[in-house]
């Protein structure tokens, strides 16, 4: 499974995948999380967002953002119907693999505090909390920072720990806030 760039005529897919992974979470914060609102086609342009097929079957969709000192997760969400599958890690795997292939010491990522079941996810994933913060754009809302060194050389996206691959059916579908 190895993500592609997303195109201009990918964004519709986007829209509709990002809408049903992030259902759960819309539910549970009684408002659209971020990445539901987001306008993708800036993302795009700028050669952000990847997306993982099943054949021909959008199944993920990871919004990755190069800094300076690090790379961003902005969202990571699989398609309902492919959760359980495994593609939740490997875009976990391929975002630390760009981050490393980057030259990049760490890749970041925040979630809404009350998503409890990612942040332990993402803790046992190797991720470490950085802090919490207040939502600019959601009032009451809390952000938890999280950072997870990425040092070494770059794995192939599929080569994954075997603590990591047991986790794959818990991992699919989470994604921040």
């Amino acid at each position: 499974m190895t993500p592609r760039r997303a195109f201009d005529g990918d964004l519709p897919a986007i829209v509709s995948l990002t809408q049903s992974a992030y259902a759960p979470y819309t539910a549970l914060l009684g408002a659209p999380p971020i990445p539901v609102t987001e306008d993708y086609a800036p993302r795009v342009a700028r050669g952000e967002v990847w997306l993982l097929e099943d054949g021909t079957q959008l199944a993920g969709a990871l919004t990755l953002e190069r800094h300076d000192d690090h790379a961003l997760i902005f969202s990571v969400a699989v398609a309902p119907q492919f959760q359980g599958n495994g593609f939740g890690v490997a875009l976990l795997n391929f975002a630390e693999q760009q981050t490393r292939l980057w030259g990049l010491p760490e890749v970041r990522l925040y979630t809404n505090a009350r998503m409890e079941r990612n942040i332990a996810l993402y803790l046992a994933y190797g991720f470490h909390e950085t802090g919490r913060r207040p939502n600019p754009y959601r009032q009451g809302w809390v952000l938890v920072d999280m950072a997870k060194p990425v040092g070494g050389m770059a794995k192939p996206v599929g080569d994954m720990a075997e603590s990591v691959g047991d986790m794959a059916k818990l991992i699919d579908g989470i994604a921040p806030a």
